[in-house]
């Protein structure tokens, strides 16, 4: 493992890849079957890969390509992908259906939503998985009961109760805590517990959520193809408890035979679980635990996914802490596009990325870790910006008031 100098309140360590382990769970008959059954539902539609052409130039890399999440099924964010594939493959499940050749428009049928109507899906979330949870739950009649961390923002539980048939609570305790809450009242009352991290005894649903994520990696690559570009070089995820970020680069190493684009896993400084794991060099998942507090809600999350983190641990090659102004600083770049380049509207948890990209190109303290990590002007990067502006006060007091949140730069 190497640990280098810290720079901005930037952490970054880079450790040996241990390519051997394969991921059954995220094989490309899997990630087929995903495909087949989001493009089944009246609302499913590409989300842009957008191509930033002079922010590439500018920060001396050869492309830049944003998938632009905030486009995803009228949710703004990319999270239900995951728990509509998850609730899709318990009602499956529940009603003997074969998950291979049942579409969305199936379960719309009345004697279907007659079977369902009873049934209550509980989730624990800072925002956007719960908003996706109870998208996914009234659109096939079911009820959903959400719980929300304390300090989550009031316009996102608004958000979820305004989808329907959903009770939503912002609890007292912090992320990891509520995911307990929400599993203990799940096993009481036999309601179905759609979480977006696993434990041991709780690996089948994440696992659903994974698969169903794959499908914006898998159509990033194919817009990526029909540009010519077989692979990017450089991947930056960010990640919570890791689902997403394990998803997506499972699907790549699976895509290109144990060999994905060298990949960075992106944290909040105040709750980066997987850093510290991946610090720890032992192999095995480490919590971040107490008062967990950032900005970037959606990855405020201090315990790692257990079925997603030995993804993260052997084939990610850097890992990254950032404090908060970090993510700001990509949002201001996203929403200030140069030239002829696109506007993206990104929220805290969505710019984090590309927030560590400008760091590492732009400040000469970085040369030494932009050298490692191949970064220069033959770099294809690949960025996913996973929500929109969900706190729409917050995005303005960021990108337009200026809320910097640091005292480095």
């Amino acid at each position: 493992m190497i640990k280098y100098e810290e720079h901005f309140g930037i952490n970054i360590i880079s450790t040996k890849l241990n390519s051997s382990n394969k991921i059954d769970f995220l094989t490309k008959s899997i990630v087929d079957d995903v495909e087949k059954f989001h493009t089944s539902i009246d609302k499913y539609k590409k989300t842009p890969l957008v191509k930033l052409d002079n922010l590439a130039s500018k920060l001396g890399v050869k492309s830049i390509f944003v998938k632009d999440e905030s486009y995803r099924y009228g949710l703004n964010a990319f999270k239900a992908l995951g728990g509509l594939y998850a609730i899709f493959r318990v009602v499956c499940n529940k009603l003997n259906l074969d998950h291979t050749s049942t579409t969305f428009e199936d379960l719309q049928k009345a004697d279907i939503k007659e079977k369902l109507k009873d049934i209550v899906f509980v989730t624990a979330t800072d925002g956007n998985h719960g908003k996706g949870v109870a998208w996914a739950a009234n659109k096939l009649g079911c009820k959903s009961v959400v719980f929300m961390p304390k300090g989550s923002v009031v316009a996102r539980a608004k958000a979820i109760e305004s989808i329907g048939n959903s009770k939503v609570t912002i609890t007292d305790l912090n992320y990891d805590d509520t995911v307990r809450k929400a599993a203990s009242l799940a096993a009481e009352k036999g309601w179905y517990i759609i979480q977006d991290t696993a434990w041991e005894g709780y690996e089948e649903i994440p696992n659903f959520i994974s698969q169903g994520y794959t499908i914006m990696a898998k159509e990033a690559l194919d817009e990526l193809n029909k540009l010519g570009i077989d692979k990017p070089t450089h991947l930056f995820l960010q990640a919570g408890v890791g689902s997403m970020a394990g998803s997506v680069l499972g699907y790549m190493v699976n895509r290109f035979d144990k060999k994905p684009p060298i990949t960075t896993i992106v944290e909040p400084a105040t709750v980066a679980c997987i850093y510290k794991s991946a610090k720890a060099n032992d192999s095995k998942p480490h919590a971040v635990t107490g008062e967990l507090h950032t900005i970037m809600a959606g990855l405020n999350c201090g315990e790692p996914n257990v079925t997603t983190w030995p993804i993260l641990r052997d084939y990610a090659s850097f890992y990254a802490s950032c404090p908060d102004y970090v993510t700001a600083r990509g949002m201001r770049i996203l929403a200030s596009p140069i030239k002829d380049d696109k506007k993206i509207i990104s929220g805290e948890s969505g710019a984090v990325g590309l927030g560590l990209l400008s760091m590492l190109m732009e400040k000469d303290e970085f040369e030494d870790i932009r050298r490692d990590m191949g970064l220069d002007k033959d770099s294809v990067v690949l960025i996913f910006s996973t929500e929109g502006n969900t706190d729409p006060k917050g995005y303005d007091e960021i990108v337009y008031d200026g809320r910097n949140f640091s005292p480095f730069v």
